[in-house]
């Protein structure tokens, strides 16, 4: 019987305004041509999403010769990019309210993204995480970006769900992409589905929306304020019962998602310590 809950979120438009854009705008590149005359028309070519922005931004840093997008980038634009209100406190201000509710309960924290690895590892709240997993590039001798190491897209991200279940994180789990498939008895599940709260934006995310609500967590659906053109996007995921509710990406204090998460996070950590009292007599 396990006494911890997780709460997994995305990143891009979750926990930050799109990063790969503001990386693309930090270098001199104009995001609108790259998405729509770029990455749009090999969509309409059936490509994934996520593999064909990584394509993209390697022929562009192809194209950029000694301008070429390196590793370093990536990582300083991590270190530098902004986060969306209440973000930088709100991990320790819910692992109190969780002490506080019931202290035998234990908070962790993963990152599950689409988005780039370098820069997402490099943030000012990437050691909040127990585990983050994202897509990655190879980088070649000069450290430009080379191919895609890892893609992290759709149903992808719901394998690392089950990495979570079945605790396979952290670094000695690194270079064991095999582990996640070992067999695990229910009542050896390190963190069940239904003690997580998964908390995203976008499409890529709806697997992971419906694996957890499903199993009986709580799925939590944002929108970015600072682009209202996409919260019809996400009332989508409202209609559809993909979430549990729908709220601006905003985590202060007095934000109504965050005052959910920490009703979410603490009715978990309760039905928790009940289950764990009845099961240890």
């Amino acid at each position: 019987m396990s006494d911890v809950i997780a709460l997994v979120f995305d990143f891009d438009d979750t926990l930050a305004p799109d990063s790969t854009s503001g990386f693309l705008e930090s270098i001199g590149v104009d995001t609108h041509d790259f998405w729509t005359r770029r990455v749009d028309p090999l969509l309409k070519q059936d490509w994934d999403p996520v593999p064909a922005y990584l394509h993209e931004m390697i022929q562009l840093s192809r194209a950029r010769g000694r301008d070429a997008i390196t590793q370093a980038q990536l990582m300083n634009w991590g270190a530098t990019l902004p986060l969306h209100a209440g973000v930088d406190t709100l991990f320790e201000r819910l692992r109190q309210q969780v002490r506080k509710a019931q202290p035998q309960v234990q908070l962790e924290f993963y990152l599950i993204s689409s988005g780039i690895g370098d820069v997402v590892r490099h943030t000012r709240i990437a050691h909040e995480f127990t585990d983050i997993w994202a897509s990655e590039f190879v980088y070649d001798d000069t450290g430009g970006i080379t191919f895609p190491r890892r893609i992290v897209s759709f149903t992808d991200k719901t394998r690392y769900l089950f990495h979570i279940q079945k605790g396979i994180v952290g670094p000695a789990y690194q270079g064991k992409p095999f582990e996640v498939n070992r067999k695990v008895a229910e009542d050896r599940l390190r963190v069940p589905f239904d003690q997580m709260v998964f908390v995203g934006d976008g499409y890529t995310d709806i697997p992971c929306f419906s694996l957890i609500r499903s199993a009986g967590g709580f799925a939590f659906g944002v929108w970015d304020p600072k682009h209202r053109d996409k919260r019809s996007r996400a009332w989508g995921f409202i209609e559809d019962g993909r979430v549990s509710n729908l709220n601006q990406a905003r985590y202060d204090d007095d934000a109504e998602l965050y005052q959910w998460l920490e009703e979410a996070l603490t009715s978990l950590a309760s039905r928790v310590a009940l289950k764990s009292r009845v099961y240890r007599g």
